[in-house]
């Protein structure tokens, strides 16, 4: 049960740490990377920005090799694990969901992944660094699932 716990709470952090690296790191300090991202190059298939999925996955792979070695009571592993399942959620609901970079999602009915196709959306409205909303993958502002509510009904 405690290795459920601590994969869950390693999962549900990485949000609060992917908005806060999001924000202040992509929009930040390294935007020239962040930047491809939101003035795309119709051409190109990878973008700079494809680097932050390799800076993400380190800390999970050093927690599940550490967890490995020391042992599966080890809370290195869970956490590790927490933010790997973080990371391929994020591959799938970001790629391949929100950005279609693989046509396999078609339009939802469920009016939470409406609002997570919106507020996303409205973070690319804006193509500079700054002015920008809604930096995070899983948590919506509720304005986006009440809006979506209401265009589902």
């Amino acid at each position: 049960m405690i290795q459920f716990l601590l994969v869950l709470i390693a999962f549900v952090g990485m949000e609060g740490i992917a908005w806060l690296s999001h924000k202040y790191i992509m929009h930040g300090l390294l935007w020239s990377l962040h930047k491809d991202h939101h003035q795309k190059n119709p051409e190109s298939v990878m973008e700079k920005n494809d680097f932050f999925f390799v800076l993400f996955a380190v800390p999970g792979m050093i927690l599940i090799l550490l967890g490995t070695l020391l042992g599966l009571n080890a809370p290195y592993l869970w956490l590790g694990l927490g933010i790997t399942l973080y990371g391929v959620a994020y591959f799938f609901v970001h790629d391949v969901f929100i950005h279609q970079r693989l046509r396999i999602f078609p339009s939802p009915n469920n009016p939470y992944l409406r609002a997570i196709r919106k507020a996303h959306k409205m973070h690319h409205k804006h193509l500079d660094r700054f002015e920008g909303e809604c930096f995070g993958m899983l948590w919506v502002p509720l304005k986006y699932i009440r809006e979506a509510n209401k265009s589902g009904s």
